[in-house]
Order: C-alpha cells, then structure tokens, then sequence
C-alpha cells in the first residue's frame, strides 16, 4: 500500500514537471518580435518577381515562399522535399515530398504546384533560374517529381535550393507576374506571412504561420526597418540584428550584443563598358586596372577591414577557389605604358590625351548596402596617374538601371553568391547572364566555352580544373575588376532568443546573408 502511494506520488511529481518545463519551453519559444536593420530598407515587394534582384531581396521573399531544399550550417537540408536522389544513367533527379504541407490559405502542397511552378518560369523567366537543360518535369508518384536533364548539370541541387515554389491555384490565372501584386500573391507555404510592406518608410512586417510543417516559428512578428546607423539602432533597441563595421565591434561588445562573422560572399566592383570605346581594348581595361591600388580603398575607406578582390572572380573561401591568376599589383608604369602603346600621350599637365583630347573616364559609383567613398578614392587614383576622372553618385535602383541598359562607362557595382556553386562564374559573367551585377561580357570564345563546360561536368576534380582556368581568362580579360572583399560582420541581441549566423556558402544560390529563415524555427 505504501509503496502504491510512492509511485503515485512520483508520477504526480513527474507530471507537474513536465508541465513545468513545458511551459518554460513553450514561454521560451514565445518571442514576440525581432527588429532587423539595413540602411537601403526597400527590397522591392516580397514576390518571386517583384522582390529586388539583389540577396536581401530574395531573403525577404524567402521567408514567405520556401525551396524544395535548402541550406544551414551543415549542409543541404530537407524543406519541402523529405529526400532526393539522382540516377547518373538517365539523367534524373527525383524528389520525395513532404505530406500535410498547407499553402497560407490552408489549400495542401501537392506535386501539381511543383510541376506548374516549373513550367510556370519556362513561361515567365525568373532571373534567379535557369531550365535550358530540362527535358521534362514530371509527377512520377503521389508525392514525387522527377526532373530529366539532357546533359549533366552540376549546379542542379543548387537550383533547386534557390527555386521558390509557386501555389498553382493561384498563379495559374496570373498572365504578367512582374505586375501581379494581389493580397494572393503573398501566399507561400514559408514560416511568415507579409502584413505590411511600406516602400517609402522601407520597412516590412510579417507575422509567424503557425501550421508551418516544420512547426510554428519561435519569433511571433518578423519587423524590418531603415535604419541608416546600425550602431545607433542597436544601442537605442531599436534593431535585434544589423550589418555592421568593424570598429563598432568594441562598443556593441561592451552593451552585451554578440558578434557574428561571414565568409568572404560579398564583393564590391568596378565594371566596365566593353561594348564601347575604348574599353573594348583589353589592354585599356588593364591600364586602368594598374592605376588602382586595391588595399588603398579598403585603408582609406574602410579603415583597413577587409581584402582585396581577386581578379579571377572567385571568393578565396569558395572551394574552388585558385590563387594562380594575374594579380595586377598597384604599378602606374604599366599603367602609363599600356596607354602610351594605345596612342596617348602625357602632357605637361600630367593627363594623358589622344589626338589633343584629354582622357576622361566617367565613373558611376552607386549606395549599395553601407554609404561609402570608394568613388571618391577611385578618382583620385585614376588622376593620380593621369587620367581624368568624371564622378557621379547615384543611388542604387537608378544606377542598377543604368547598368542594365548599358548607359554608364565605369560602375561602382557588388554583389553576394561567391561562395554558393561555382555557377556564379556564369551568372556574373556571361554574356546572357541576366544579372545587373554580371560582366555580360562576349570577348573571349574559350572562356565562353569553359563556362558551359564547367557546369555540365560532374566529377568534382575536373570541374575544378575548368573553374580555375576560367579565373586565369578572366583574370587576363578583365571585364570588371573585383576591387575587395568587405570584413562583413553581424551584431544582434542575444537576449531576445534567436542564436543568428552566417550560413557556409551562402543560401539559396550563395547569398551571404544573416537572415537565413531556418534559424527562426528551430
């Protein structure tokens, strides 16, 4: 009878435990809200096809429309398919869907919306996806689909990370998707829905999806804002999470933020206009190059945090990175050489010119994620050696415009994804590559035919080889110039409960972003 009694006792002690530790859990996982800051704030409407084609535009859509894979700290992960496999012999890649998934309106996921979302980007071509090697999509089971390739493409599964999936009951009536901006354009089956999204003030707020199939996420509202001093933002409370420079990192220390580094993802650029006189030369283009002293701007502009650019491309944290390409180290006798062999001469005012006309370059430099005085440095190098320089600042939708439409001669310019596959070579240097940040550059037929190469190669060896003897063309061609690396660094709060970090090799196609949507549900 007393022995009964204990055990009764213990099961009442355990169960009240247990009830105990679940609520702490449940009030721990209760976060009301966090704040992210960036200083441009506006990233375009979070859809597939107005969200900005830059990384932290397609970040903020990512948190409303998921991948069938996707990405954290160990590796690829599985999102809306459980498992995938591929069949080298036909060319295969079949994917296993996860069941009870719920569109925001609670219609299920099935295999149909993966197909249509496919031949949906056939139609309508979304830049961050490319199908030129597809020969069908297929449902091949009642939760399965099946893509047939024609040839091996090596960036498949990264495509695949970066391919947002498209709820067919509703997109299946939508003829221009770059103007559709309807409440039902915002349903995805991510862990947030959009609430509010105000272009002017440059803020966002979403609201956690509570059937999400990975579970409800842990943060209630999703809140971002403009803020044009992360420093300030995180101080005052009014940010959880900022980029941030790193000599901010003491202060923000001191205060009890925690401090989170990236990989080399991100670099700044300068591109040239080689479809016009002279920078169709080649050997202008390296004149040009040899005037500028890289460690210089990161000294003078960003006190000394960050690396110089390679000219080859490649991030030297990327896998494939190679160290063997020309470097052109700072050298203004080349510099003047290089100009002097193209007709120029120096006169006693120290500027080159050609048939009495002074050389003057115009260059464009555009507010990207942090203001800066790259341009300002740039012209005075380029003046240094003699060449005259026409700066202009613009912001970065209107510089972007201007990039696409050709109508610029030198550009300030940067971009993320030089740690995601090796496929970023094509995207930012092809003469199709679509991408505002991209050389489109059509001068050189070998390196055209290695990029083409390197993608359908599946042995990872050889596909080195191919990437590394693109970086020595380019190095050599130098369409644009990859000026350096910034030391990208992350402040955020960690008392509001979300452990916040870089993910290795960037998400989606290799954004190098502290936002990865992952971290706000487990």
């Amino acid at each position: 009878m007393i022995h009964a009694r204990i055990q009764q006792a213990v099961a009442l002690l355990l169960a009240v435990l247990c009830l105990l530790f679940t609520h702490l859990e449940t009030h721990a996982a209760a976060i009301k809200e966090i704040r992210i800051a960036d200083s441009s704030g506006d990233w375009g409407f979070p859809t597939p096809y107005r969200h900005y084609p830059r990384g932290p535009g397609y970040i903020r859509m990512s948190m409303i429309f998921d991948t069938l894979i996707w990405r954290d700290h160990t590796g690829r992960i599985p999102a809306l398919a459980t498992a995938w496999e591929y069949n080298p012999e036909s060319l295969r890649y079949t994917f296993t869907l996860r069941e009870g998934v719920q569109w925001h309106d609670g219609k299920p996921f099935t295999p149909a919306d993966v197909l249509f979302t496919v031949q949906y980007f056939q139609k309508h071509p979304y830049s961050w996806i490319r199908f030129e090697n597809l020969v069908t999509c297929e449902i091949t089971g009642p939760h399965q689909v099946s893509f047939t390739l024609k040839e091996p493409y090596a960036p498949f599964l990264a495509m695949m990370e970066t391919m947002p999936i498209l709820p067919e009951h509703i997109w299946s009536s939508v003829e221009d998707p770059k103007t559709y901006d309807a409440p039902e354009s915002l349903i995805g089956t991510g862990p947030y829905r959009l609430l509010d999204f105000d272009r002017a003030k440059g803020t966002y707020l979403y609201e956690a999806f509570p059937e999400y199939y990975l579970g409800q996420p842990r943060v209630e509202r999703l809140i971002y804002i403009k803020a044009d001093d992360p420093l300030i933002a995180l101080l005052s409370g009014k940010a959880d999470l900022a980029g941030i420079q790193a000599n901010m990192v003491d202060t923000l220390t001191r205060r009890g933020m925690e401090m989170i580094q990236d990989q080399r993802g991100w670099n700044k650029k300068l591109l040239f206009n080689h479809r016009k006189e002279p920078y169709n030369t080649k050997e202008f283009r390296q004149a040009l190059v040899y005037a500028i002293d890289r460690q210089e701007i990161i000294d003078k502009g960003h006190q000394g945090f960050g690396s110089p650019g390679s000219p080859g491309m490649l991030s030297p944290d990327h896998e494939f990175y190679t160290p063997e390409v020309y470097q052109y180290a700072y050298d203004l006798s080349k510099t003047e050489s290089l100009l002097k062999g193209l007709g120029y001469t120096k006169g006693s005012d120290g500027f080159f010119a050609k048939e009495g006309k002074r050389l003057t370059v115009h260059l464009l430099a555009s507010t990207l994620l942090v203001a800066d005085r790259d341009g300002e440095i740039i012209k005075q190098q380029l003046e240094r050696a003699g060449i005259a320089v026409d700066l202009q600042n613009q912001e970065k939708t209107s510089a972007d415009s201007r990039i696409q439409a050709w109508d610029f001669e030198l550009v300030l310019s940067g971009h993320g994804g030089l740690l995601g596959d090796a496929v970023v070579l094509n995207r930012t240097i092809e003469p199709d590559g679509g991408s505002i940040t991209s050389a489109r550059y059509d001068g050189n037929a070998e390196l055209l035919r290695l990029l083409q190469e390197q993608i359908r190669e599946p042995e990872l060896e050889k596909r080195r080889a191919l990437v590394h003897e693109i970086q020595r063309i380019y190095a050599e061609e130098i369409p644009a110039l990859p000026l350096y690396y910034p030391q990208s660094m992350s402040a955020y709060n960690p008392a509001k409960g979300v452990r916040w970090q870089y993910t290795p090799g960037g998400v989606a196609n290799g954004i190098p972003s502290n936002q990865n949507k992952i971290y706000l549900v487990r």
